[in-house]
């Protein structure tokens, strides 16, 4: 019997109130349709552009130029007129108003990131370089942030980094991670409502167009960092008329039968060709200096972590944060955060260092050393699995994965390919968006050559699919979201310029460092 069996039978009492929910949104959807009889245009049309009335904002790092508004969406675009939830949204208008040429939204990654919070980060650098040309405008997606959010009540221990990202137990078990899935799952369905139901990709796209309305732009640029780089192209496949100047900066695989159990499993890979970019820093003479050096050649570094993290899974080390221990679990999401950027490898050699040293006591990075808040483990869950069905298979087939996956990427022990809450979810999918060549030629891709979160033969499915609508530039070095970030001088060149005038590499080329 696969999971959704399996939950049924064990859980008939959970599915009652869900069905409740279910009923009750239909029973509304059935009262607006018999009130459309008369004026079915009327029913069916959203309603007008709201006013945004734009505001200082409160938050304390803001920027000084940085206005926020609340902009409201529909709960349920087949109902605009019905319920209506709020998306935080903030703008910093050019500076130079002669040189402005249009409105730059600024997608974040995720599921999960702020747009407000990236707009905050990157605004001053964004005005920078590209001299006035955009209004730079951002929002939080719906579930996250200033905006509208679900929780799913779930408890402490299942909403840490580690447990929600479902790293097997030592040697590979999984039995714990399945029992976790189905109790989250369960949660989810009991106490997320319809709000969290509602929150997906192809709803995140449609109150960008909303926001864009609001606006009163015809068109939007947009610069879409991971994750969001999977919602700018879904933006730019479903209102091509509304897209002018788009960049997609680390891209994942779009297949629609896959989206985010795609790019999970494409994760071990991308570690695995990260990895040497750490080894060979680790193992660089210059880390004596500091007390950092992992290994006396680039290739002692990959096992000395593999043999610790299994330690750590037999021995977990007492840390300075109280209760919560290093576990093998908690060294290996450590690296695979710390791969992300060149910047982030000597935390990580510290760590190590400090787990190898009996004496010592080791300092958890900050996103180990607490559970998550529930209102974002909500939407972390809720979007991959509202987004796609994932298969209904026994978890002896989970188990198999696991296993095979542990022998060919030892770095990730099995996690990208395990079972996770969506096995078990109730909430209907949606069909995901097709991406394809169809459309107007103006998307810029930026791509590390070696990217641990969404590696280059991932984002060559989505060069792929985008055809003549877009070219690649792939910077020859390692790490994730790379303009005015990880990336190089030469790739930020390539943004800027597309942005600033339009211009594009007549090709796919390389960026070398």
């Amino acid at each position: 019997m696969g999971p959704r069996g399996e939950i049924n039978k064990a859980c008939a009492m959970t599915t009652y109130p869900h069905k409740a929910m279910l009923l009750a949104l239909a029973t509304a959807t059935v009262a607006a349709g018999l009130t459309a009889t008369a004026a079915p245009a009327v029913a069916r049309t959203a309603p007008a552009a709201p006013q945004l009335t734009w505001h200082r904002c409160t938050q304390p790092d803001a920027l000084a130029a940085q206005e926020c508004a609340e902009l409201p969406v529909p709960l349920d675009y087949d109902d605009p007129g019905g319920r209506q939830l709020t998306v935080a949204v903030s703008r910093i208008r050019s500076d130079r108003p002669e040189a402005r040429r249009g409105t730059l939204v600024v997608i974040p990654g995720g599921p999960g990131g702020s747009g407000v919070q990236r707009l905050t980060q990157k605004g001053d650098a964004l005005r920078r370089e590209l001299g006035g040309a955009y209004d730079l405008v951002a929002f939080d997606p719906r579930g996250v942030g200033a905006s509208t959010t679900a929780s799913c009540d779930l408890a402490p221990e299942d909403r840490y980094l580690t447990s929600l990202r479902s790293w097997p137990g030592p040697n590979g078990e999984i039995t714990e991670n399945i029992a976790r899935s189905r109790r989250i799952a369960e949660a989810c369905a009991r106490n997320g409502g319809p709000e969290l139901r509602s929150f997906t990709t192809a709803n995140q796209v449609r109150d960008m167009d909303r926001f864009r309305e609001a606006l009163g732009e015809r068109k939007l640029s947009a610069w879409g960092t991971s994750y969001g780089t999977y919602v700018g192209a879904v933006y730019a496949q479903k209102y091509p008329r509304h897209t002018d100047r788009w960049v997609l900066d680390s891209s994942g695989d779009p297949d629609p039968k896959r989206v985010a159990r795609g790019w999970l499993a494409n994760m071990a890979q991308g570690a695995a060709d990260r990895l040497p970019d750490f080894a060979a820093w680790a193992a660089h003479p210059d880390r004596d200096l500091d007390g950092l050096r992992l290994a006396g050649e680039a290739r002692g570094v990959e096992p000395l972590l593999v043999s610790l993290a299994a330690r750590l899974d037999q021995e977990p080390r007492a840390t300075t944060t109280p209760g919560v221990p290093l576990t093998g679990n908690g060294l290996r999401q450590a690296l695979q955060n710390a791969l992300y950027a060149d910047a982030a490898f000597a935390p990580f050699a510290r760590l190590v260092r400090s787990a190898q040293d009996p004496a010592g006591t080791p300092v958890l990075p900050r996103e180990l050393a607490a559970p998550i808040r529930n209102e974002d483990a909500a939407l972390m869950v809720s979007v991959i699995c509202n987004d796609v069905a994932w298969p209904d298979v026994p978890m002896a087939s989970y188990r198999r994965a696991v296993e095979e996956d542990r022998a060919r990427h030892p770095l990730t022990a099995g996690m990208p390919v395990n079972v996770l809450p969506c096995s078990f979810w109730k909430t209907p999918a949606q069909k995901p968006t097709r991406i394809t060549d169809d459309g107007p030629s103006g998307i810029l891709m930026l791509q590390s050559r070696r990217d641990p979160a969404t590696p280059l033969f991932g984002a060559l499915k989505m060069r792929e699919a985008l055809g003549d609508r877009a070219r690649l530039v792939t910077v020859e070095q390692g790490g994730h979201g790379l303009y005015l970030g990880n990336g190089n001088a030469c790739g930020n060149r390539a943004v800027t310029e597309f942005l600033t005038t339009g211009r594009r590499p007549a090709r796919d080329t390389d960026c070398a460092n």
